[in-house]
């Protein structure tokens, strides 16, 4: 299992124009004036996530609820290379498998509002367990960053983690860090900022090991989907919710949502690139 990331030099402007979708983030509550970037922060509970939060944005974030939800959402930002980034505090998790309203939450995030950047929260003492979900959050989007945050308790109890292993065999940035001391927070940044902008181009490990009957299944079922909904970045995550019998994936391919995806994303990024060279000329 070996993945390979790509650095890059600074993309070109559509590479990196914003990749969320801004009417799926108003949807959700999240307003994106005077932001460049959105960063969703997830994780397990108990990993130091919301210290993460806390050291990133300072006293720059607000709380509030999920639209239509009895769950608390903080909202930060922080300025990286002089761009403006928000982010977001997903609920801690143990799945994206949508079986508790905290994980329909983080879930739709990521999956609808298509943040810019990933970042997975994990406990460096307690990989085996934290990876769950990082595997889980591959399988929707590209753009990530693991946070190996806790290695002073990692140091402590004798543990060595290979964080370059653990980049190149998950193909995406690893950052260990221990965010009540800062230790790691500047590299942090940058891998956000790079991955953001796209001069880091992630190629993250997928799972691939379904019964011969859910392979066959998926076969069949992929290519109809990238048919229906042209441009769609996880086809394969959509197939394997459709046959586990995913209602709300069911309900987003019935009404077309998932096509408004693709289409919200290239158009957003046609606004963005227009306003750029207007302001260039």
């Amino acid at each position: 299992m070996k993945q390979e990331l790509i650095h890059q030099p600074a993309a070109s402007a559509c590479a990196s124009c914003p990749a969320h979708n801004l009417a799926n983030l108003q949807k959700l509550g999240v307003d994106m004036a005077n932001w460049d970037y959105v960063v969703a922060l997830a994780g397990n509970p108990n990993t130091g996530k919301s210290t993460v939060f806390n050291a990133i944005t300072g006293l720059r974030q607000h709380t509030g609820n999920w639209p239509g939800k009895t769950v608390g959402r903080a909202e930060g930002g922080f300025v990286y290379a002089d761009r403006r980034y928000k982010i977001v505090d997903l609920p801690g998790t143990y799945s994206l498998l949508a079986t508790s309203l905290d994980e329909e939450i983080a879930r739709d995030f990521i999956l609808f509002g298509q943040p810019d950047v990933t970042v997975v929260v994990v406990d460096a003492t307690r990989l085996e367990r934290n990876l769950n979900l990082a595997l889980q959050v591959l399988e929707i989007t590209d753009r990530v960053v693991i946070c190996l945050n806790l290695m002073d308790e990692a140091r402590r109890h004798g543990l060595i983690v290979d964080d370059r292993r653990l980049a190149r065999d998950l193909g995406v940035p690893v950052v260990p860090t221990v965010a009540r001391s800062r230790e790691g927070l500047p590299e942090l940044l940058q891998a956000i900022d790079d991955v953001a902008t796209g001069r880091t181009v992630c190629k993250p490990y997928r799972l691939r090991n379904e019964s011969p009957a859910i392979k066959h299944a998926l076969k069949i079922l992929i290519p109809q989907i990238e048919q229906v909904f042209p441009g769609l970045p996880n086809a394969r995550w959509v197939a394997l919710r459709l046959l586990d019998g995913d209602e709300r994936i069911i309900e987003a391919v019935r009404t077309g949502e998932l096509g408004d995806l693709t289409r919200g994303a290239e158009a957003e990024a046609e606004q963005d690139l227009v306003l750029r060279l207007e302001a260039a000329s």
